[in-house]
């Protein structure tokens, strides 16, 4: 039986070319089984698109447009793919909604399976919009007997009360299936995937037959999908499709000899429990540090904000894009992934924004690093603008301008000038905050903060440091190496450093994943060896900043927990309960 597998990369709502690419499918004419991730129709997330009146007039107008495809595809072939089922009321509200899979044969289109598990944790809400199904599916097509999942329906977890891997061993009643197939959007996190792989194998040995896993690609706001679908035989991987790329995967699986042994142990855990999960590690010398990325993984994390920085721009529309350079690592980092990523047809440029503080050291690796990657650099001083501000200021209100107003007044005019200057060029701004900064704060709300997408807001200053070090031994140092050495200094007053206001990076980090973890109290951690004087300080930062959070820009996701879209937090609560 031929396979192909449809690794698909579409904007949301995009019915046009997404009907465009299914009709363009049938039309080679291909006789096999084609099978299409999850929603794709639809796209995912959705979030409230799918109760817009336009949204699913236009989706149900492009079903029965699919419907008619069915006259064209030979009695050979059928197709697969994840799509929605409304039901309304008289009043042509939806009452229903359901995720689930159509099957499109010369025989019609007709809907199969509806999806068990709806995930409502961290980003997921589909508990909010979707109604879920109550029973397995076990599909005859060629001769062979398939059963189907929905992306979450693989996952046992003590957050879902009923278990469909289960329950579809209960339906076929020991019937030997020919293969299973799981049609996913599943979001990226990095790690996730070996997870997904051992979740398969365990599923495809429970059932001695094959696992056929499809899942989507892209970046949709914040989320990034990253493909890597597969097919395995309980042990053996067969074929895996690139990750972050879309691709058409044909396989048949009579070429395959599959040898099944049972796998005894069972993943006890999905998503909801990786939340929960600590990145500390305990070094030789007692202290602690988080467990630091491979050469593999920091190839991915590039990659994968590759991805997100040029989807998030393509679908807004942007492809001129302006980043604030100061002669520091986390816009260093910045830059040179998206110079690495940059496409033909796109400028990015990077702006210097001096004050009376910024040594000409900065200046000078400023020049360095845009001369290794080959982008302009433009000047723009703010010590007049500063100078202008701080007298105006001082005669209209008969007060001092000093401390961390007069900080924050040059962060803040610096975001005026790089809006400034997007306006001129229509460019995207893109933020260099890290999260290690965003969690404490350690910020200027409106300066530093601004910009249209965060690539780094989910990676942690050590993790910032790590994959500089890593683009320097693959690019034969691209990033000046004293950017990389020198002390971490927001260069707002004199002799500045972030060690003046912060832990070092190493301990901060950990301290800060044990938190955002959700895993770890006080006790906890100083337990664990840190400093009690330390935690308390990170604690203190952490709960007094919710507000700057809320009000950041988007933060690609690459972690089983981020800033951003999967968390939420009430701004305004008590914090008394993080007391130690």
């Amino acid at each position: 039986m031929k396979i192909i597998f449809h690794q698909t990369h579409h904007t949301i709502a995009d019915f046009d070319n997404i009907f465009k690419y299914l009709q363009e499918q049938i039309k080679k004419s291909e006789d096999a089984l084609h099978v299409f991730p999850e929603l794709f129709l639809t796209g995912y997330p959705l979030q409230d698109l799918c109760i817009q009146k336009p949204f699913f007039e236009k989706y149900e107008a492009l079903l029965k447009k699919v419907e008619k495809l069915s006259s064209k595809i030979s009695s050979d072939s059928t197709y697969l793919f994840g799509g929605l089922s409304y039901e309304y009321n008289k009043n042509k509200i939806p009452q229903s909604i359901k995720n689930v899979v159509f099957k499109l044969s010369n025989k019609g289109l007709e809907k199969v399976y509806t999806k068990q598990l709806l995930p409502n944790y961290d980003i997921f809400d589909e508990q909010k919009y979707f109604t879920p199904g109550n029973e397995s599916c076990v599909l005859k097509i060629n001769d062979k007997n398939i059963g189907v999942l929905i992306c979450e329906d693989m996952w046992s977890s003590s957050f879902h009360k009923k278990d469909p891997v289960q329950l579809l061993a209960e339906h076929t009643n020991k019937q030997q299936l020919d293969f299973i197939v799981n049609m996913s959007a599943s979001p990226y996190s990095l790690g996730k995937n070996t997870k997904r792989l051992q979740r398969a194998q365990e599923i495809s040995s429970l059932f001695q037959c094959p696992f056929l896993y499809i899942n989507k690609v892209g970046a949709e706001d914040e989320i990034l999908f990253d493909g890597k679908s597969f097919i395995c035989d309980g042990e053996k991987i067969h074929k895996q499709a690139k990750s972050f790329e879309q691709e058409t995967l044909n396989f048949n699986l009579d070429d395959f000899q599959y040898s099944f042994k049972i796998n005894e142990t069972k993943n006890e855990s999905n998503t909801w429990e990786d939340l929960f999960q600590s990145r500390i590690q305990k070094q030789k010398d007692k202290t602690h540090s988080l467990i630091p990325w491979s050469d593999d993984d920091c190839a991915e994390v590039i990659k994968a904000l590759s991805l997100g920085f040029q989807d998030y721009a393509k679908k807004c529309g942007f492809s001129n894009f302006t980043i604030a350079l100061s002669g520091g690592m986390d816009s260093a980092l910045v830059l040179s992934i998206m110079r690495l990523a940059l496409k033909e047809g796109q400028y990015l440029e990077a702006i210097y924004m001096p004050s009376i503080h910024s040594s000409p050291l900065s200046y000078d690796l400023s020049i360095s690093l845009c001369e290794n990657l080959g982008i302009p650099l433009k000047s723009l001083p703010i010590k007049f603008l500063h100078s202008t501000t701080k007298n105006l200021f001082g005669q209209s209100f008969s007060q001092p301008f000093d401390g961390l107003t007069d900080e924050n007044i040059q962060s803040r005019l610096r975001g005026t000038l790089l809006y400034t200057r997007s306006n001129q060029i229509n460019s995207m701004v893109v933020n260099t905050s890290n999260k290690s900064e965003l969690a404490v704060g350690y910020s200027t709300q409106y300066g530093d903060s601004v910009g249209a997408i965060s690539l780094l807001g989910d990676i942690f200053k050590s993790e910032v440091y790590r994959l500089a070090e890593y683009i320097n031994q693959k690019h034969n140092g691209l990033i000046p190496k004293e950017i990389i050495t020198r002390p971490p200094t927001a260069e707002l007053r004199p002799d500045q450093r972030d060690t003046d206001s912060l832990p070092e990076y190493k301990v901060l980090d950990a301290i800060l994943d044990g938190i955002l973890s959700y895993r770890y109290t006080q006790k906890d951690l100083i337990k664990l060896g840190f400093e009690e004087a330390e935690v308390q300080k990170v604690f203190d930062l952490y709960k007094r900043t919710e507000y700057k959070r809320y009000q950041f820009c988007p933060i690609l996701k690459i972690s089983s927990k981020s800033f951003g879209f999967g968390y939420r937090v009430p701004i305004s609560k008590s914090s008394t309960f993080y007391n130690k």
